[in-house]
């Protein structure tokens, strides 16, 4: 126990005493959150712009509904001008009861929303003006979909990854540089068992996990950012955990192999970037073709990925966990397992 204790407090100073290390673990993943966050924060929300010439009970239907922004002009020629140079899609043009719409053949599906929208309030209009009672009722109300928002998809997807890159890299490179220092000779020597290293980077590499949780979160959840967490969210916790016993895994496979520092960072880069982009951490794959959504499900930071998804955001229970959680458990065992019957003590 003492042996357990004291390795994980050297590997504990090490590893904080690593600047290089702590900026791959901590500030490179939030680079990447923080810049997707704030391009992406607005996106979906900005509502259709159209030129105005005119003004009457259509234009203020228009201006209460929220569902168009207007650009007023005095003359004709000029709103018009506007469409033919591609700035605006529409251009409305009221004089008296005449209501006429100039729009842009190029953009078909933006002019036929902007048709369907004004065209709705003018046959509203012309209904009350008759003073007749509608034959049809029409009734909208708000549904949740499964649908998120940027913030909401991207931070337990960086989070995870960000997790798989601290797990991999730092098992690796610190398996690589112990081995050519003869670091690992000499604790085969002493009278320290293997469990006890293992167990002991574990401990650090878990713990980090939990920091960058914390801090992700933390930051995602600043009012610029607006991520709003699920009411079980603290089921993350345990995929925190397995995914970070999963990769260290993982890393301890490459570390086995490569024989320098340099060697070691570039397989680890070969094999955790791929998987990033082919399991959803910077965007959505279920549009993908099928192949592709089939290739991804063989990685363990996908279903990391939507384990995550499901606990923090979409209010999903301890059901979610299941499925990442057992390909976790068997990833580590596998991998692990490998990594244990190619492992050298020595160069």
């Amino acid at each position: 126990m003492t042996a357990f204790k004291t390795l994980s407090v050297a590997m504990l100073k090490g590893f904080v005493r690593d600047k290089v290390t702590l900026f791959f673990t901590f500030l490179f993943p939030l680079m990447f959150l923080v810049i997707f966050g704030l391009l992406l924060r607005d996106a979906g929300a900005d509502k259709t712009r159209i030129a105005l010439v005119g003004d009457g009970p259509i234009v203020s239907a228009l201006r209460d509904s929220g569902a168009l922004e207007f650009e007023s002009y005095n003359e004709v020629d000029a709103a018009v001008q506007k469409v033919k140079d591609g700035d605006l899609p529409a251009a409305l043009i009221i004089r008296g009861q005449q209501v006429d719409v100039r729009f842009a053949q190029s953009d078909q599906v933006q002019s036929a929303t902007v048709l369907g929208i004004i065209n709705g309030f003018v046959d509203r209009a012309n209904l009350a003006a008759t003073g007749q009672p509608p034959t049809f009722t029409f009734a909208a109300e708000k549904v949740e979909d499964a649908s998120l928002k940027p913030i909401q998809f991207l931070t337990p997807g960086i989070l995870s990854w960000g997790v798989a890159v601290s797990a991999v890299f730092g098992s690796a490179l610190t398996l690589v540089s112990w081995r050519r220092k003869q670091v690992l000779r000499r604790i085969r020597l002493a009278p320290i068992s293997t469990a006890s290293v293992l167990s002991s980077r574990i401990l650090v590499s878990t713990g980090v996990a939990l920091v960058q949780g914390a801090t992700f979160i933390g930051i995602a959840s600043l009012p610029v950012f607006g991520l709003q967490l699920s009411g079980q969210w603290w089921l993350a916790i345990p995929l925190l955990l397995l995914g970070t016993i999963a990769f260290f895994a993982l890393g301890m496979l490459v570390g086995a192999f490569a024989k320098t520092e340099e060697a070691a960072s570039a397989a680890a880069n070969i094999v955790v970037l791929p998987m990033a982009f082919l399991s959803g951490t910077f965007f959505p794959v279920d549009q993908a073709p099928a192949w592709l959504q089939t290739v991804s499900k063989i990685f363990p930071l996908r279903h990391m990925n939507d384990g995550m998804l499901d606990v923090l955001v979409r209010g999903k229970g301890i059901e979610a966990l299941v499925v990442p959680g057992a390909i976790l458990v068997g990833f580590s065992l596998v991998v692990g397992f490998v990594a244990s019957r190619v492992f050298k003590w020595e160069e």
